[in-house]
């Protein structure tokens, strides 16, 4: 299952990408937001990121209006890996080489077929471990000893 949530920058792009994870055959769950009207950010990202940081869910994906937003609040819980990415290529890196378990992607930064593409490249695309294994382990490192 994936886990998606978006303010009202990103409820467009969430809403198309949604229609995509269908048609993949991935289940999908929507924390909101619903509607267009202006609403906080970090109520929604800390939805979605709590189901992955508690293990309720594998993956999710946000989306405000630049990602920024949704990027910065996303990595405040522990074990997640949210990743804004901008491209198809950094999609793909952000699984490769980070084993990003949350994708942030920006509803007034790109087109429909972009955020696609990545999702679908970022889905795709395999942690490759090995190297990139030891610097997520510094990571996990870190965040057990800021949480003591």
């Amino acid at each position: 299952m994936i886990v998606v949530g978006s303010d009202h920058g990103g409820l467009e792009l969430k809403a198309a990408i949604k229609r995509l994870l269908v048609d993949r055959g991935v289940a999908v769950e929507d924390c909101g937001t619903d509607n267009g009207d202006s609403v906080d950010y970090p109520d929604f990202g800390i939805r979605v990121a709590r189901k992955v940081s508690d293990g309720a869910a594998e993956k999710g994906i946000l989306f405000c209006g630049t990602g920024i937003g949704m990027s910065i609040v996303a990595n405040k819980f522990p074990r997640v890996r949210a990743a804004l990415a901008t491209d198809p290529f950094m999609a793909r890196m952000a699984k490769e080489h980070n084993n990003a378990n949350i994708l942030v992607l920006g509803g007034r930064v790109l087109n429909e077929e972009t955020a696609r593409q990545m999702v679908c490249t970022w889905l795709d695309s395999t942690f490759e471990g090995g190297r990139h294994q030891g610097r997520l382990d510094k990571i996990a490192a870190l965040e057990k000893e800021l949480m003591k």
